[in-house]
């Protein structure tokens, strides 16, 4: 097996298939990354004398060749070679032999690793960006088109108040805003260049980590070498924390849903193939998708506290329990945006039901409504209150169809147009 490490003793193959682990799997959506990093470094080795300018051309060259490959979804990791890191250099090396093997000067894997990681999580960012605004986009439409249809609010699982479906649509898209905010902080944590930290303890050689810095587009850099490698668990938990947010708000929205298409509600629907049936019960009409999402969004909740729990306790440096976060994270960024892409098919889908109200159990959703009617009329908001209630109690109560109509125009404050200046400023922030 080719090692970056290797020094001729050859390890036991229970040990490098136990070590290895699923690093080459995982390492692959890494590629573009390390051979980027590996551009941005040789062009700094040139620049302080380190590798002659016709070492830098063949090997940049070459580098570009293998980026095709790897943007093409072609390059791949040899069953008998490590890592992405092992498998670059071993490729450069077959081609142009020793000049292949300068491109380590100055770093270690420990960094190597830093970078690649830096540079997928940011770029994963900016797809979540976009997903999220897709999103957003899609619940501020059917936030304006069913503004006017009303459904029942509910408290503690009781009816309680008059709503409207758009200003359950509004609400979660006003909530993806802080998913923003999530992002950003993620952002700005994953944003800081450790190339050049090497192991932890920096180099020897004159290295200029504000020129990789700037190839690389981060925009400041781990400037303490031993901070560089604290940010190892740190990066992969504060991009989990920002997945775990948008991952809350798909949770619930997909509760919602699974309740909502409940018979005993319901106030939604989809069409039949976006939902399943039952085995034995012809009538069933399933919401597994919903039911997924939400199950899926659970686990990407939990990812946080899993990257904790390996992350707990350890001395600074390097470990090697670090790279079992690959493990933990890259599954999970697989599975938030597979639960956005069916969040948005079955929204885009949905079918509401505009006659929810007409049910006489949502009689009492207008109480506060004549409340409001009574303390509007003078009557004191306590002596109001009491009235209303006895009427409940003694069966008196009818809801009014002109209070109806008037909350229809009143409820919901919907502030599309505010909520949509208030993604664009957060929007701002990530770049």
């Amino acid at each position: 097996m080719s090692k970056l490490w290797e020094k001729g003793v050859e390890a036991n193959k229970l040990v490098d298939d136990f070590t290895v682990g699923r690093d080459r799997e995982l390492d692959i959506r890494m590629a573009k990354y390390d051979i980027l990093g590996s551009v941005a470094h040789i062009t700094m080795l040139e620049s302080i004398g380190l590798i002659t300018s016709e070492e830098f051309t063949l090997l940049k060259n070459e580098l570009s060749v293998l980026l095709k490959e790897a943007e093409k979804g072609n390059f791949s990791i040899d069953d008998d070679v490590e890592d992405i890191h092992s498998q670059v250099e071993l490729c450069l090396t077959k081609v142009l032999g020793e000049t292949g093997k300068r491109i380590h000067s100055g770093r270690s894997r420990n960094d190597q690793v830093l970078v690649d990681i830096k540079l997928f999580l940011r770029d994963e960012i900016l797809v979540f960006k976009e997903e999220i605004i897709s999103l957003f986009d899609l619940l501020q439409n059917l936030s304006e088109e069913y503004k006017d249809v009303l459904m029942p609010g509910y408290t503690h699982g009781q009816i309680a108040m008059p709503s409207s479906f758009g200003l359950w649509f509004g609400a979660y898209a006003e909530t993806l805003i802080d998913d923003i905010y999530s992002l950003t902080a993620a952002w700005n944590v994953v944003n800081q260049n450790p190339l050049g930290s090497a192991a932890g303890y920096g180099s020897s050689f004159p290295l200029d980590r504000d020129m990789t810095t700037t190839l690389l587009e981060f925009k400041s850099m781990n400037y303490n070498s031993i901070s560089a490698q604290l940010s190892r668990g740190k990066s992969e938990k504060v991009v989990a924390n920002a997945l775990s947010s948008l991952a809350s708000t798909l949770n619930k929205l997909a509760s919602d849903c699974t309740m909502y298409m409940c018979g005993n509600f319901g106030f939604i629907s989809f069409p039949d193939e976006l939902t399943t049936g039952s085995s034995i019960m012809p009538h069933k009409k399933n919401p597994d998708v919903w039911e997924l999402i939400r199950a899926n969004c659970n686990r990407i909740q939990n990812t946080p506290n899993e990257i904790s729990l390996l992350c707990t306790n350890l001395p600074h440096g390097y470990h090697r329990d670090f790279q079992l976060l690959k493990d933990i994270l890259f599954p999970t960024i697989e599975r938030m945006h597979n639960s956005v892409h069916m969040t948005m098919l079955m929204l885009s889908n949905i079918r509401i039901n505009k006659n929810i109200l007409d049910d006489s159990k949502y009689d009492y959703l207008f109480t506060v409504e004549e409340v409001n009617k009574l303390v509007l009329d003078g009557v004191p908001f306590r002596d109001a209150y009491k009235r209303v209630g006895k009427e409940v109690m003694e069966g008196r109560f009818i809801a009014k169809k002109e209070v109806a109509h008037t909350h229809k125009g009143s409820i919901g404050y919907l502030c599309t147009s505010e909520i949509k200046a208030k993604m664009d400023s957060a929007l701002n922030q990530l770049k």
